[in-house]
């Protein structure tokens, strides 16, 4: 694999999470190898408090939330990027969801 790579981590309620998943596959994030739809989840909770002028999905203007989460995890290309992130905001319920972008180096290229 010679694209550059980055890990793409994803913030969702859980009534979210299955769709999620499914628009970033679609997208193409996931693929490794002779694989597709790879991902990683792990729940949690997330925390946030809507600020005035805000259009909260869950909770109140003003009132600090406490939401169970699922963190969704996968490999995405360069090229793919921009599409995956499109395809999760078009899906995601959140107005501002929790989006991570890092750079990845892929392992196979040290052995």
């Amino acid at each position: 694999m010679s694209a550059k790579l980055h890990h793409l981590v994803v913030y969702v309620p859980l009534a979210d999470a299955d769709r999620v998943r499914e628009a970033l596959a679609k997208a193409g994030a996931g693929a490794i190898g002779a694989y597709d739809s790879c991902s990683f989840s792990m729940r949690g909770t997330g925390r946030f408090r809507p600020l005035q002028g805000a259009t909260p999905a869950i909770g109140e203007v003003g009132s600090l939330e406490a939401v169970e989460e699922e963190r969704i995890e996968v490999v995405v290309t360069e090229e793919q990027l921009r599409g995956v992130l499109r395809a999760v905001k078009e899906v995601h319920s959140y107005e501002e969801p929790a989006i991570h972008v890092l750079p990845m180096e892929d392992y196979r290229r040290f052995l």
